[in-house]
């Protein structure tokens, strides 16, 4: 095998964060040259002994790649970290936490400088990266081409998970998920906070709530099937007039428990608005209704 066959592709890296470090410390192990830059240099000081190049200033390690990845704490970061820095030429990979609207922006942004670029929601926490059996992985949207083109280096650290030239789509797709998870983790906060009083052991909820939490998951498919086909009563198996009907329970539950229903209210509130407004025969599916403005 020639030195070429084997030769990693060399890439700069801006932000050494829990995150970037972890990105770091995967390109490295895996042969990749990485140039690294941090706002706080002393981060980058057990990564030089790893063999990354240092660079003393954002524009110098911007330089030192054709490939460069940013992974800063929010949009403005980005803006402060390559303002003054010669992107002409260069393939920018935003792995930033953003909004649509700031990916979108930031991608206009990146053209008018002569950048090309993809932006990146990554769902994964910094201790997925690079194990791939973690199931940690990144969206990527942008540029079709220039994903492409790196793609075996971006799969490095992650799976990838490519969701349309939109630049904005990664983002929305990133905090669509997120936002799924949080209701899900104010779900479980309820529930432990029913038992908080009460000799239960927390240990022996939790298996049962995860279990309880994953039987539930895949009815996100039906729901995704109404909003398709615009039938909410389509393969409904216990309906909206029924669901409603049963809320009360839960909120005495609760108030006997000594527990603030501020989680379950706003919810149980548009479920009601959406059975004044539609039919009881319906699904959940169109509380989603009421929430787009």
């Amino acid at each position: 095998m020639t030195q070429n066959a084997v030769e990693k592709n060399s890439l700069t890296l801006l932000g050494l964060g829990a995150m970037g470090t972890a990105l770091a410390r995967t390109w490295l192990a895996a042969g990749h040259p990485l140039t690294v830059w941090n706002r706080t240099p002393a981060r980058a000081a057990s990564l030089a002994a790893e063999g990354a190049k240092v660079a003393d200033s954002a524009a110098a390690a911007v330089t030192a790649n054709a490939l460069v990845v940013v992974c800063l704490l929010d949009d403005a970061s980005v803006e402060g970290a390559l303002a003054g820095t010669d992107l002409a030429g260069r393939d920018l990979v935003n792995l930033t936490t953003s909004t649509p609207a700031q990916a979108r922006a930031r991608a206009e942004w990146a053209r008018e400088r002569g950048a090309r670029y993809l932006d990146g929601g990554i769902m994964a926490v910094p201790p997925m990266i690079g194990v791939p059996e973690s199931g940690g992985y990144v969206f990527y949207s942008g540029s079709r081409e220039l994903f492409e083109r790196h793609r075996e280096t971006l799969v490095v650290p992650a799976g990838t998970v490519y969701v349309g030239r939109d630049a904005g789509f990664a983002a929305l797709y990133d905090m669509a998920l997120l936002s799924a998870m949080y209701g899900m983790f104010a779900g479980a906060a309820h529930a432990f906070a029913l038992i908080r009083k009460e000799d239960i052991d927390p240990a022996s909820l939790a298996p049962l709530l995860a279990d309880w939490l994953a039987a539930m998951a895949p009815a996100v498919h039906r729901t995704a099937d109404q909003l398709r086909s615009g039938d909410y009563t389509q393969g409904v198996v216990s309906n909206l007039a029924m669901q409603v009907a049963g809320t009360p329970a839960f909120l005495s539950t609760a108030e006997q428990q000594g527990v603030s229903t501020e989680l379950l209210s706003p919810y149980f509130e548009l479920m009601r608005r959406r059975l004044a407004e539609g039919s009881g025969e319906e699904d959940l599916t169109g509380v989603i209704d009421l929430l787009v403005r």
